[in-house]
């Protein structure tokens, strides 16, 4: 006789996803948000680029029009609204109510489903890949402002625990 978990589908994709990406970015692009001082939300490291809060803003509304496609609903009034934010209380807020959002749809989440259509499947991978370029590119606003990335910072606290 088989096991019931046998019977039930292993969902590789989306559980590697969600726990090795996902949660990851989430964790790295919170923590920039709130180890970053407030006066350094509107630094920039060059004219042309966006302001530290500008990436954030442009996190959360990916995250919420991804995440939408992936709860198969429509786009929250979140996305637009946090185009126009600009300080570090509510930049943060809304990061992380997006990432709550998407965290949420995630847990519904099945390979099958993930696979079921070009929308799914690339909205999927757009959260994690696209969220890992955001905080590639705000890293940099960190350093320079004289921050270890949290990144960096929990994988020193590790090794230093280590020996």
């Amino acid at each position: 006789m088989l096991a019931c978990g046998t019977l039930q589908a292993q969902n590789y994709l989306t559980t590697a996803a969600t726990e090795r990406y996902f949660n990851v970015i989430r964790k790295s692009l919170e923590a920039s948000a709130d180890v970053m001082p407030a006066e350094k939300y509107s630094f920039r490291l060059t004219p042309g680029q966006m302001t530290f809060a500008e990436w954030l803003n442009h996190s959360t509304q990916r995250n919420y029009s991804d995440c939408a496609a992936l709860k198969s609903e429509p786009v929250p009034a979140a996305e637009q609204q946090a185009a126009s934010l600009k300080e570090k209380a509510e930049v943060s807020k809304a990061l992380k109510d997006s990432f709550a959002y998407c965290a949420d749809a995630l847990q519904n989440m099945t390979d099958q489903k993930a696979t079921s259509s070009a929308k799914v499947s690339t909205a999927l991978l757009h959260l994690v890949v696209h969220n890992n370029e955001i905080y590639g590119n705000i890293v940099g606003y960190l350093r320079v402002s004289g921050i270890v990335p949290p990144s960096t910072a929990a994988r020193a606290s590790q090794q230093g625990k280590k020996n």
